[in-house]
């Protein structure tokens, strides 16, 4: 603890959000109506996102993110993975400079003063033998080829730059066929670059996989080739144990995403497997539903306590929950989109009313379990 002016300070490592779609923090308060009696889900929201995607022009497309990003960096963030996928003309043209959308996102985080990893996205289909939606032919590109053409320029274009790096994200095991998968995940090993991926959001998700494979999502990628230290599970919302723990023998992560789980009514991820298997956990911000990162990390234990109808539900070995808690929405976070620190540092303020009376000793507990990003103090 230090003092800054008048100000008692508590300096932590700079947190992360390692799942981003910026673009969707125009949506904000939308969504929020139901559509129908007891017939609003998932699916119907998807509906509104793909009517947002398909209005974006590149000048409004940078608009939105300087807003989320800048909101991100208040907040106490200081590097995002931003899972992009809105690549092309909203009728599915790319546009002359391949990268552009790319390039878009990429200058805003800057500009707001965060790190980024631009996770550039596979999207190929709307499900088994099933053509792209109207909404998400901007997503869609012909053959993994193509894909990865785009991944190499942006690796090109920003190698050396410590503030940027270029990741791999197939979308879903609904949006990229499974011959795909083996050549995303040699070319991430080779390439040695963070490979991303929605992964059990979703039981319908789940159900459309065995169809398609006779495997669920966990199994398909474990199969494919996918898993190992660079791979991040995405939500990972519905996962079996055996799942969780092919993800922990390799080594890999899972990025939960709660508020934007919560607001989509997704369901509540299985932490105590997670945890067990040695998983590594991070969070997303995600659909910028509502932007406290201090939230997404106190989630991955709160939700944990709504799921098992139980209070603290783990104790990391030589540290406290909060301090594991941190590390998860710090550390891990940046590790999982390919830096190697967290950042720097931010700094609490520890005079606000949210942590007035914690008794000495307690202060990060009481910033993990009982304030907002409010507390942070602006650089």
């Amino acid at each position: 603890m230090s003092t800054r002016g008048e100000k008692l300070v508590l300096s932590l490592p700079a947190l992360s959000t390692a799942h981003s779609h910026a673009f969707q923090r125009a949506m904000r308060g939308r969504g929020q109506r139901p559509k129908e009696k007891n017939a609003d889900d998932f699916w119907s929201w998807r509906g509104q996102m793909y009517r947002t995607a398909s209005e974006l022009t590149p000048e409004s497309y940078a608009k939105i993110a300087r807003v989320a990003f800048r909101e991100l960096f208040a907040a106490g963030v200081r590097t995002v993975g931003e899972f992009h996928y809105i690549h092309h003309q909203a009728d599915g043209t790319p546009y002359d400079d391949r990268t552009l959308m790319s390039d878009v996102v990429i200058d805003a985080a800057r500009e707001a003063g965060l790190r980024i990893a631009l996770l550039r996205c596979a999207y190929a289909r709307a499900g088994q033998d099933r053509e792209p939606e109207p909404g998400q032919r901007r997503f869609c590109d012909p053959t993994p080829d193509t894909v990865l053409a785009d991944v190499d320029a942006l690796r090109k274009k920003y190698a050396g730059q410590p503030d940027v790096t270029i990741g791999l994200a197939p979308h879903s095991v609904r949006a990229v066929p499974p011959s795909w998968l083996p050549v995303f995940a040699e070319y991430a090993k080779r390439a040695d670059i963070p490979l991303h991926m929605h992964v059990a959001e979703q039981p319908r998700e789940i159900e459309e996989c065995l169809r398609e494979t006779g495997k669920r999502p966990m199994e398909l990628c474990e199969e494919r080739g996918l898993l190992g230290p660079r791979f991040v599970a995405v939500h990972a919302t519905h996962l079996l144990p055996h799942e969780a723990k092919l993800l922990g023998d390799a080594q890999g992560f899972a990025c939960i995403c709660p508020t934007t789980e919560r607001d989509l009514g997704d369901g509540l991820a299985d932490f105590e497997h997670l945890r067990s298997s040695g998983a590594r956990l991070c969070t997303g911000i995600d659909s910028h539903t509502i932007t406290d990162p201090i939230e997404e990390l106190r989630s991955l234990e709160t939700h944990e306590r709504l799921r098992r109808k139980s209070r603290v539900t783990f104790a990391p070995e030589g540290s406290t929950p909060a301090e594991q808690l941190w590390k998860e929405g710090s550390l891990h976070g940046a590790l999982a989109v390919g830096f190697t620190d967290a950042g720097g540092q931010i700094e609490i303020d520890l005079d606000h009313p949210q942590l007035a009376l914690v008794e000495p000793g307690f202060e990060l507990d009481a910033i993990v379990f009982g304030a907002t990003s409010a507390v942070v103090l602006p650089r």
